[in-house]
């Protein structure tokens, strides 16, 4: 048992060298994915973790591989005028070292989610996420606009896939987060028409993006995305079928979102 898993565990770690010199890297991240669920069903089996090759180990008497390193993001002379205005904006925000842009098939939508995680290399099925917008229609009188992050009639809420949105958490997460200010009854998180959508982030549905948002509204990342492992999820880009994949931290560092448990478990 342990040589046949040493075995696959290896030929595994040859496709990660080679997938490593392709610039597709999003599909390495994937690939140590699997290596650590490799990994982890050797431990569950009881097996002796030092009968497996390490990830990234060179093969014994073997001369050891050059380190190789990710170029940094930079706007793409080619691409989309969207896709250079976001590649500039993370740029500026210092977004350099992970954030990746891919172009996806026009049926993408119409497929599982098994079939975009592969169209992306995402790790798993819960790495891919969408934004939506949030409405709160029976804000306080004085709440009308954004201005005020913690006071906001709309939020651009940020979850998985695979997660439901828990309206009732998120009520009474936004209730603590202004301080109860007012009582709960002028909260009601519904999602906002489609309209309001592309007025407020110049995207249309299914191309929502926190990034290069039309209007600065307030971001909320659930929760969940940030217990995800790797830390890099995938997100909409602005165009239907343009997604960009990013670092959680670095999202986190560049965005400051409020990271708010807002699913159901």
């Amino acid at each position: 048992m342990a040589s046949e898993l040493a075995a696959r565990f290896s030929s595994i770690e040859d496709r990660l060298k080679s997938l490593e010199q392709l610039p597709g890297v999003a599909l390495a991240v994937r690939q140590q994915a699997i290596l650590g669920r490799i990994a982890a069903l050797a431990q569950a089996l009881g097996l002796d973790a030092g009968a497996l090759p390490k990830a990234g180990a060179a093969p014994a008497g073997a001369a050891a591989a050059p380190a190789t390193t990710r170029p940094a993001l930079s706007v793409t002379p080619d691409a989309s005028p969207t896709q250079q205005r976001l590649e500039a904006e993370l740029i500026s925000k210092g977004c350099v070292s992970e954030a990746r842009f891919v172009r996806v098939p026009a049926d993408y939508y119409d497929q599982p989610l098994e079939f975009r995680r592969d169209c992306l290399g995402a790790a798993s099925i819960d790495h891919l996420c969408k934004s939506i917008v949030m409405e709160n229609t029976r804000a306080h009188e004085s709440v009308t606009g954004w201005d005020d992050p913690k006071h906001s009639k709309y939020y651009c809420v940020i979850v998985q896939y695979t997660a439901r949105l828990h309206a009732d958490k998120l009520k009474v997460a936004l209730c603590e987060l202004g301080g109860r200010r007012f009582g709960r009854q002028y909260y009601n998180m519904r999602l906002a028409p489609e309209e309001v959508n592309d007025a407020l982030t110049g995207y249309s549905h299914n191309a929502v993006s926190p990034i290069g948002l039309k209007e600065n509204l307030p971001i909320i990342l659930s929760s969940k995305i940030t217990q995800l492992d790797p830390e890099f999820f995938w997100m909409g880009a602005g165009e239907v079928d343009l997604k960009v994949g990013m670092s959680v931290n670095e999202f986190i560092e560049a965005y400051q979102p409020f990271v708010i448990d807002c699913t159901y478990d």
